[in-house]
């Protein structure tokens, strides 16, 4: 993703703003892994690592690495690593790519995982490099949340859905989403191949899970959201600066800035508070909180 490696891209707010995954997210990857009789804790790599968020999570394993094609994002980890009580030598963060792991013996790793990459990965390059590094019986996951969703304001989501992939070059950033990436991740991961397709034979127990709750009822048995973040409406439009999508409309749009209503951010945010008001019938403050869920999907394998 080029964009987290610009100049003008902030890590330190995309770390900060970003909704973050709940314990039972890891407890079912652990509880995966665990399954085969004799699975090993000894080494965990994060692909596609970003900011660490997920990579700090993966206490279990004894030496967990982080890698991520940003150097920003891996200088961040690293800060943020160094201030919290888990700087040990347990973990390390390493730049890199998710098709090539040279630092990493054969059969060396016992899990890979990817929190929101993956859909930017190249599969025909990923899944022969896992098949490479994985230790038998070694575990593979990978998740990655689509639109968020207003638990509380459902009526709001035509509005989030002509914001994220509408058409108007003006008003929506639909237009300037790197792809096929974007529509991987809103297809909830369902164009990801199997392991199996590109390396036969190489992977086992193929899984894909939905925590998509009705959001999206055609999906195959759709389990509820577990991805929950409890936000002020002032938080939330910062979540929204942290988009990668805005660095590609600014430069197509350098006078956005200039609209008497704010920018595309801002007219977005601006445009669902005020419907929100419309549904309770008060004015909304931006210190008030709001209660937002983000539909996820997961793929998990293990190395045969």
């Amino acid at each position: 993703m080029a964009t987290f490696s610009e100049s003008s891209f902030d890590s330190t707010i995309y770390a900060t703003f970003r909704p973050t995954y709940p314990r039972s997210l890891y407890d079912l990857i652990f509880q995966y892994h665990e399954r085969n009789e004799g699975a090993r804790w000894d080494r965990a790599v994060d692909i596609g690592c970003g900011t660490g968020q997920a990579t700090v999570e993966l206490t279990p394993f004894k030496r967990v690495t982080g890698v991520d094609p940003s150097s920003k994002m891996t200088e961040v980890a690293q800060g943020i690593l160094e201030k919290s009580p888990m700087s040990t030598g347990q973990f390390e963060y390493v730049r890199g790519s998710a098709d090539n792991l040279p630092f990493l013996d054969d059969g060396s790793v016992d899990l890979v995982i990817s929190a929101q990459a993956s859909h930017w990965f190249d599969w025909k390059k990923v899944w022969p490099e896992l098949a490479r590094v994985l230790r038998k019986n070694g575990s593979a996951v990978f998740w990655g949340y689509s639109k968020f969703r207003f638990t509380c304001y459902p009526s709001l989501t035509r509005q989030i859905d002509a914001y994220v992939e509408g058409i108007d070059p003006l008003n929506s950033v639909g237009p300037y989403w790197e792809q096929p990436g974007r529509l991987i991740l809103d297809n909830h991961l369902i164009d990801v191949p199997e392991g199996n397709e590109v390396v036969p034979g190489a992977f086992s127990d193929f899984e894909r899970v939905f925590f998509t709750g009705d959001h999206y009822p055609s999906l195959p048995s759709p389990r509820t959201v577990i991805m929950h973040k409890k936000m002020t409406w002032d938080d939330l439009l910062s979540y929204l600066n942290t988009w990668s999508v805005l660095h590609a409309f600014r430069q197509h749009n350098p006078t956005d800035a200039e609209n008497p209503r704010g920018d595309v951010a801002v007219r977005f945010w601006k445009d669902l508070i005020e419907s929100a008001e419309r549904v309770d019938g008060r004015a909304v403050e931006g210190h008030d909180e709001v209660d937002i869920e983000f539909p996820l999907a997961m793929m998990m394998v293990k190395r045969a």
